[in-house]
């Protein structure tokens, strides 16, 4: 995203949204508590060892992540999985990217289950 950025590819960023997040995270000293999670999981926590989870899922698959998640391992992984989709663009830091797309990935992946929750309610209130 960086290399794109300043190579002249906006990806919905600019050198200066850029530049900002660098700054913030350099004078606040921030930077490697944000990696500390890649860092004490790499190799133990495998990005693709979910199995059998029980909840609802969503996913949003964005084209420049670093593992983009197949649709076939996905449903396998997410027995109750709600909704998928590939997106045109936008990566690993999609709210910071594509702040739209991610908002509406979200809407689109709690809709089955607002509509659940919401005739419940209805139910509810009639008896």
């Amino acid at each position: 995203m960086i290399a794109r950025v300043f190579a002249g590819g906006s990806e919905g960023l600019t050198r200066d949204d850029i530049l900002d997040n660098i700054t913030i995270a350099w004078l606040t000293n921030t930077a490697l508590s944000g990696a500390r999670l890649y860092w004490e999981n790499w190799g133990k926590l495998g990005y693709f060892n979910a199995k059998g989870v029980s909840i609802p899922v969503a996913v949003s698959v964005f084209p420049d992540e670093l593992y983009p998640a197949p649709r076939s391992w996905t449903e396998q992984a997410y027995p109750k999985l709600v909704h998928y989709n590939r997106l045109p663009k936008g990566g690993h830091f999609a709210a910071f990217e594509q702040p739209q797309l991610l908002s509406e990935e979200i809407r689109a992946g709690f809709r089955s289950l607002r509509s659940d929750a919401e005739s419940d309610v209805i139910l509810a209130k009639a008896s």
